[in-house]
């Protein structure tokens, strides 16, 4: 299964995006799907992540309550919306499902398989 990620842009500093993921070519596996991200010169990390009934979510502590990850189960999507985006929010975003049994993970370690990634940039 190749996941997409896309909806990545530039935007100013206050400004929201909306990130999709999606499997290309199929519907999206009913495994829990998380949310990462790479900013230049720093480890991938984990921002949300999504049970496959939707149910259960976890985010990052430092996200501040500006993200939301969301499914979509007609659509086979899973959406993170990100509000008041910050320069420090900048960096590639790829979403990666998680097979195992269980809600969801944070932990790229454990992601089964990956999707490209999609750049965001938040600069004034």
């Amino acid at each position: 299964v190749q996941l997409q990620a896309s909806g990545g842009g530039s935007v100013q500093p206050g400004d929201s995006l909306r990130l999709s993921c999606a499997a290309a070519g199929s519907p999206l596996p009913n495994d829990a799907i998380g949310w990462f991200r790479q900013a230049p010169g720093k480890e991938r990390e984990g921002v949300a992540c999504i049970s496959p009934g939707g149910g259960v979510t976890y985010y990052t502590n430092s996200l501040e309550g500006r993200f939301t990850i969301s499914r979509d189960r007609a659509r086979h999507t899973v959406f993170l919306q990100m509000n008041n985006l910050k320069p420090e929010d900048s960096g590639v975003y790829y979403c990666g499902a998680d097979r195992r049994a269980g809600p969801c993970t944070l932990q790229g370690a454990y992601v089964d398989y990956w999707g490209k990634g999609t750049q965001v940039t938040v600069s004034s």
